[in-house]
């Protein structure tokens, strides 16, 4: 436990779970998407669903899915601003079994069309844990730096991107892969020690059976 577990994060409240860790799954949702949203479906199952409009989950993931952080004073009026950058929202209750209680499902639409959706809970101390991503199962928290990256499953890709990353000195902390099925599309999650150089995102990027790259950066480099 660190002294931020405690006290939590440094945030526009009035909950840590249900506003700080609500709005970095929105963020976070965001940036998978890798463009600017246009249409945002949102989901709030458990105690989001119950409490959650009176502890501003439901503004709090918008203020995110805009790329706010936690302590933005904004995001008590995000709903406006969002109508204002042409983002349509759209949020409903939902039951998803044997969820955390603070559980959301976040489905975006970018400007070109891209889509992604997202699952998530906020586990305490505006701490998330991200379940998984396009009905792929992954389990990162954003506590280090993560690479997300979607790809063929074709042999020899994990050790491609093990390889690239060593070459750039790269320490790999924690992998997962999820593949819904063998020889379609995987998904890679990578928590990284340290700070990765721009450059070597694009060198991933340009291997062979790679559809994207999402470097997120951890919560505490917001």
């Amino acid at each position: 436990m660190n002294i931020f577990d405690i006290i939590g994060p440094v945030m526009i409240g009035p909950s840590s779970s249900h506003t700080a860790g609500a709005l970095r799954m929105g963020r976070v949702s965001g940036k998978i998407l890798a463009e600017e949203a246009v249409r945002a479906e949102i989901g709030l199952a458990g105690s989001f669903a119950e409490t959650g409009r009176g502890h501003g989950t439901d503004r709090a993931i918008v203020a995110g899915i805009l790329g706010m952080l936690p302590d933005d004073e904004r995001i008590r009026e995000s709903f406006a601003i969002a109508r204002e950058r042409g983002l349509d929202y759209q949020i409903e209750e939902i039951r998803i079994p044997h969820a955390h209680p603070n559980t959301a499902r976040i489905r975006l639409t970018g400007q070109s069309g891209r889509e992604c959706a997202v699952q998530g809970a906020s586990v305490g101390g505006g701490n998330i844990l991200i379940t998984s991503i396009n009905e792929m199962e992954t389990a990162f928290t954003g506590e280090a730096d993560t690479l997300v990256i979607a790809h063929r499953d074709m042999p020899g890709m994990i050790a491609e991107v093990a390889t690239l990353m060593s070459w750039y000195g790269i320490n790999i902390g924690n992998f997962r892969l999820s593949r819904p099925h063998k020889g379609f599309q995987a998904v890679m999650t990578i928590e990284t020690d340290g700070l990765m150089d721009a450059a070597v995102v694009e060198k991933l990027r340009s291997l062979p059976h790679i559809d994207s790259v999402v470097y997120l950066r951890a919560h505490q480099h917001e």
